[in-house]
């Protein structure tokens, strides 16, 4: 398949997939997987002769790129609970990435954009149960029920460096202040230090000292 002669004399960024009947996300990701090169024309522009042979490729373009384009963390998370009929997790996509599993191509307005390609052929049940319970987020008092802690005392954890965020969101309030969230992985991996006498906070009456007040805070033991 060749274009009509004299059609354009380059193609610039949106009329090369437009001629060639691809949707925007289709020709990034086929300029990102090498099946249609950069621009070799003046003012990054494609020649003629470029587009001519991408389009002679066209349909094993389009199979090469997949149906689905890059997405955000929910949609991400709604199409694999779909796809398993399984509850997924918040965090789920960003611990598929953390795992290797689906990378992340980019952002839209600072999020996470994670691959289309990628998501569509993971296949694996499994991968996608264990993302999810691992990288299943908590609000702060979701956080101090799986510790079995007050929340008073996840603050000193915070303070001492124990436990750290591993995302945010805007409160479902008011939609303009941002909270912490907590992965259940962290807290697991927290659940289990020697480090803390988990028997002695957790005994420990509202009202009363907690013994993790008594954690130096993270500058003072990097100082060490």
């Amino acid at each position: 398949m060749t274009s009509p002669a004299g059609m354009l004399a380059t193609y610039g960024p949106l009329q090369f997939p437009s001629h060639a009947g691809l949707a925007l996300w289709q020709f990034s990701r086929a300029r990102r997987l090498g099946l249609i090169p950069g621009p070799d024309a003046a003012g990054g522009r494609w020649s003629p002769a470029v587009f001519d042979d991408a389009l002679a490729r066209i349909d094993a373009i389009r199979q090469a790129v997949g149906t689905m384009p890059d997405v955000g963390a929910a949609r991400a998370e709604e199409q694999l609970a779909e796809r398993f009929g399984m509850t997924v997790h918040s965090g789920t996509a960003a611990e598929l990435a953390r795992r290797g599993h689906l990378p992340v191509v980019g952002d839209h307005k600072g999020h996470a954009l994670y691959c289309g390609l990628a998501l569509g052929n993971l296949t694996d049940r499994r991968k996608v149960e264990r993302a999810s319970a691992a990288g299943k987020l908590h609000l702060r008092d979701a956080a101090a029920q799986v510790l079995g802690i007050r929340e008073t005392d996840l603050d000193h954890l915070l303070r001492a460096g124990l436990l750290t965020p591993a995302a945010t969101a805007r409160s479902w309030w008011n939609k303009r202040d941002v909270v912490l969230l907590y992965r259940q992985a962290e807290l697991d991996r927290l659940a289990r230090s020697c480090r803390v006498d988990w028997a002695a906070v957790r005994a420990t009456p509202k009202g009363q000292r907690s013994p993790l007040a008594a954690l130096p805070t993270q500058k003072q033991t990097a100082g060490r």
